[in-house]
């Protein structure tokens, strides 16, 4: 295929976290992107119900999870039942071809985000893989001097990239805190791992009080990534916590 929007690409590795979720890891040639930001992956249109019009391909965008310097390209993915895409990508092994998007796209990007004393980092499911590219870039560390991570899942078999999660907390021992949720089974409460929805723990002050940075006031920023009714019902919490904080500063 020759199409210059797409970069034709390898399989390096398919790492299954889960029966759903799954990591596909992709060499290619270098591709410019900041760090937050998306491509699109491709594979051919088998059935004519493909979205690349001409080029014959049906993409989705996925999220890079490696820094802009990191290689093999790392893309933190789902399985969509029955879906056109997603579970063609979670089959793929090691030297499949496939097609990335020459062309990233995105504003979850720290250039969009204004300094603050803290950055908060708040995500469910893949949400997280933009998080982690942001993370392993020097950028946070220089801007912030506080920097938390909270991701909520339903299982804790969810909390995928422990390893990654774990060198950043010993790189940045005392600027870096992740905590950590879970929605459907019963959670040890203790340290950084809790029960619950983040909106609730947010609002009952739990996570402010482990993280021990504040999460109102012009002193923090906070992205946000994932399911759209969390994100809905966190910005409602944070303006609400907002309002308050200006009301009792009168």
């Amino acid at each position: 295929m020759t199409d210059a929007r797409w970069l034709e690409a390898r399989v390096a590795e398919c790492r299954h976290w889960t029966d759903a979720l799954f990591s596909l890891y992709v060499e290619a040639d270098p591709v410019k992107f900041e760090a937050g930001q998306f491509a699109k992956l491709a594979l051919p249109d088998l059935d004519g119900s493909g979205t690349e019009g001409a080029a014959g391909l049906i993409g989705r965008p996925y999220s890079f999870v490696n820094a802009p310097d990191g290689r093999p390209h790392e893309f933190f993915c789902v399985t969509v039942p029955k879906g056109p895409l997603s579970p063609r990508l979670a089959a793929l092994k090691p030297g499949d071809p496939i097609f990335l998007a020459r062309q990233p796209s995105g504003f979850l990007i720290l250039s969009e985000v204004p300094d603050a004393n803290s950055l908060w980092l708040i995500c469910t499911g893949t949400g997280i893989g933009p998080f982690l590219s942001i993370l392993r870039t020097e950028a946070p560390w220089k801007r912030y001097g506080s920097i938390v991570l909270v991701q909520c899942t339903r299982f804790l078999a969810e909390q995928t990239h422990r390893s990654i999660i774990e060198s950043i907390e010993t790189q940045h021992p005392s600027q870096f805190c992740a905590i950590s949720l879970v929605t459907r089974e019963a959670a040890h409460e203790g340290g950084r791992l809790m029960g619950g929805r983040i909106p609730q723990a947010i609002s009952d002050g739990r996570i402010e009080s482990v993280a021990g940075v504040p999460l109102q006031g012009d002193s923090a920023q906070v992205m946000l990534c994932g399911n759209p009714g969390m994100i809905q019902e966190v910005t409602g919490v944070l303006n609400c916590l907002l309002y308050t904080s200006d009301a009792a500063d009168e």
